[in-house]
C-alpha cells in the first residue's frame, strides 16, 4: 500500500507536530501535565470527506494537528509518535490519526470483538458542558473493528445500552500486519461520526460556532512494545482512560479549512 501520496503526507504531518519524539514526556504525570487541559479549534471542512483513509482532501492538509500526545504511564520501550487532527460539517465529526508503529497488529474486524488486543485509537467525549460525566466512547482498529459505549452516569456509573450509528472507519497503512519478525512503519484512520449520535445531549445539532465538548483521545494495544499514550494526560497511577474530569477541550468554530468563504 506504499505509494507517494501517502509517503508525502508522511513527511508533511511529522514536520508539523510538536515533537515526534516526544522526548520530555515523563514515565508518570507531572504536576505541569495536570495543571492544564489541552485545547483544539476543530476547522470546519468546506469540501466533501470522503472516507478512504487516504487523507488527499486539502482540508486534513491545512487542519492544525492536536499537538503530541503523552506517555502518561511509561516504563520502557520506543514511544511511538501520533499525529491527529479533527474536522466536522452539519452532519459529521471527522477524525485523521497516523501512528508510528514498529509492530502493527490488527486481527479483529467486527463490532464488539476484542479491539484493546489489537493496536486501537480511541475518542472519549461529553458533548455537553453541563454534563461533564455524561460521556461517550468510540474505539478501533484499522480493520474498522469497533466497540463504543456511553456512561450516563460517569465513570463509576451503570453502562447504558448505545451503539453508534453510521460510523464509517477507513485506513492505509506501510508494513505487514501481525507478523512482528520485521519493521512496520505507520497505519493511518479516517473516521467519520455523525453527530446525530448525540443530538440528543447537545444543545444544539449542528453544534453553533463556539460550542465546547469534553475530548480525550486515548492509543494502545498491541503484540509488541504496548504502550498508552493519551492527547490529555491521566491522573491515576495505573492505566485508567475513564476520568472525564481530565478530558480536554474541543472547540467548534467557523473557519473552514482549506479555504475561507
Amino acid at each position: 500500500m506504499k505509494n507517494r501520496t501517502i509517503e508525502t503526507l508522511l513527511i508533511i504531518a511529522v514536520v508539523s507536530m510538536t515533537s515526534i519524539a516526544c522526548a520530555e514526556d515523563s514515565s508518570s504525570p507531572s504536576s505541569s501535565d495536570l495543571a492544564e487541559l489541552p485545547a483544539y479549534n476543530i476547522y470546519r471542512t468546506n469540501e466533501p470527506i470522503r472516507i478512504d483513509g487516504k487523507l488527499d482532501e486539502l482540508a486534513w492538509w491545512v487542519a492544525p494537528s492536536l499537538g503530541k500526545f503523552r506517555f502518561t504511564w511509561y516504563e520502557q520501550g520506543d514511544k511511538e509518535s501520533t499525529v491527529a487532527k479533527m474536522l466536522w460539517d452539519d452532519e459529521h465529526l471527522y477524525i485523521a490519526h497516523l501512528c508510528q508503529d514498529a509492530h502493527i497488529t490488527a486481527r479483529h474486524k467486527n463490532h464488539d470483538d476484542p479491539i484493546p488486543e489489537d493496536d486501537c485509537f480511541e475518542i472519549m467525549l461529553a458533548p455537553n458542558l453541563k454534563k461533564g460525566d455524561q460521556y461517550f466512547n468510540i474505539e478501533w482498529n484499522l480493520h474498522g473493528g469497533y466497540v463504543d459505549g456511553h456512561r450516563p452516569a460517569g465513570p463509576t456509573g451503570p453502562r447504558e445500552p448505545w451503539d453508534v450509528q453510521g460510523l464509517r472507519v477507513a485506513s492505509t497503512f506501510v508494513g505487514t500486519l501481525n507478523d512482528d519478525t520485521d519493521i512496520d512503519r505507520y497505519w493511518i484512520v479516517e473516521v467519520a461520526i455523525p453527530l446525530k449520535n448525540f443530538s440528543k445531549y447537545m444543545p444544539h445539532t449542528p453544534p453553533l460556532a463556539g460550542y465546547q465538548w469534553r475530548v480525550n483521545f486515548n492509543r494502545h494495544g498491541g503484540d509488541t512494545n504496548m504502550q498508552y499514550s493519551q492527547w490529555s494526560s491521566g491522573d491515576t497511577p495505573q492505566p485508567a482512560f475513564h476520568t472525564p474530569h481530565r478530558f480536554g477541550y474541543v472547540t467548534f468554530i467557523d473557519r473552514t479549512s482549506p479555504f475561507e468563504p
